[in-house]
């Protein structure tokens, strides 16, 4: 074990395939103690058959949660062991059914003592150990149902990568990282329109000096995220939260995100009472992100961009 005290909770799936591993082994000592000419791995499939009758391969991988070549193999070495038949007509005609032979059930009967015997050595363990490890995987898998493993890795590689983000008022050295990181993504969807350059090549005169606002965010001091807040001449809304892109080779960062929650805390200094912007649902990661920012849809106001097909806005009085 001193391999996983080196490794630490990394390491957790190679110690589970370790200690399956040591099971699987004594499974096979244990049905050769009993008598039985009988795999470890059948054991799901077996089981599901002795208690419940004839199953169709779909319903037994279903039911232990296997893969349907995977029963398909199994079925196929009890087949060759004579303890399964195969391609059992339904009732209806319709279904092809697993059912175990009569040595199938023979043995179904003959394993009851050996199932009573593991089921009290198990709980005799249980009883001797500090922690109840069946109730803890019984916990886990349902955790992992929730956030699976890769889910959770993915949000903590985000949390530490986001802590490297800092976000910066525009400077006129970041005006070629704004225009070059909104093309990039409008390109790759749609067409640049001529209200696309008027705000990316002359920001200063088209956003900062009407008393909007741009954001960049740096990564490691590269400039990979920008947001701007223009100030709307509307009487219901103060600014629309526009140019927002996000370099691809940044994403998994949490910038998006972190450049959104700092243009609304700085329409919040600004006096803002309401954001208005607009976007399109081709861009659905985009779109999720406004939702979660707490966004909600509108309809019906002009828009100078051909490709907007969404209008969201949100109250900040409501977001706090």
């Amino acid at each position: 074990m001193n391999l996983f005290e080196r490794t630490g909770k990394m390491a957790l799936g190679s110690r589970l395939r370790l200690l399956t591993a040591k099971f699987t082994d004594d499974a096979s000592k244990i049905y050769e103690l009993y008598g039985n000419d009988f795999s470890p791995k059948w054991f799901p499939v077996f089981f599901i058959l002795a208690q419940d009758g004839e199953k169709t391969i779909t319903e037994i991988a279903e039911q232990i949660s296997h893969s349907q070549p995977s029963v398909t193999k199994i079925i196929k070495e009890m087949a060759t062991s004579g303890l399964v038949e195969n391609n059992l007509e339904s009732k209806d005609k319709r279904r092809n059914l697993v059912g175990l032979t009569d040595k199938g059930k023979q043995l179904s009967e003959q394993m009851k003592d050996q199932f009573s015997d593991i089921d009290i050595a198990v709980e005799n363990m249980i009883n001797e150990a500090t922690h109840n490890l069946w109730e803890a995987i019984a916990e886990w898998e349902f955790l992992l149902e929730q956030k699976s493993l890769l889910k959770r890795v993915q949000d903590q590689k985000k949390l530490r990568e986001s802590k490297n983000v800092k976000i910066v008022d525009y400077e006129p050295k970041y005006q070629s990282a704004f225009k070059a990181l909104n093309e990039e993504w409008i390109s790759n969807y749609f067409e640049m329109e001529a209200a696309d350059y008027k705000a990316l090549d002359n920001p200063q005169e088209y956003i900062l000096d009407k008393g909007g606002k741009i954001l960049v965010a740096l990564y490691n001091e590269e400039p990979l995220g920008v947001c701007a807040l223009i100030k709307m001449d509307d009487p219901y809304y103060d600014f629309e939260m526009s140019k927002m892109a996000v370099s691809p080779k940044a994403q998994g960062k949490n910038i998006g995100w972190l450049l959104g929650q700092a243009i609304i805390n700085k329409a919040k200094e600004l006096g803002a009472a309401k954001l208005y912007l607009e976007s399109n649902t081709i861009l659905k990661p985009a779109t999720n992100l406004y939702y979660k920012m707490g966004y909600e849809k509108i309809v019906g106001r002009a828009t100078p961009y051909k490709r907007c097909n969404i209008q969201m806005e949100l109250n900040l009085k409501n977001n706090s």
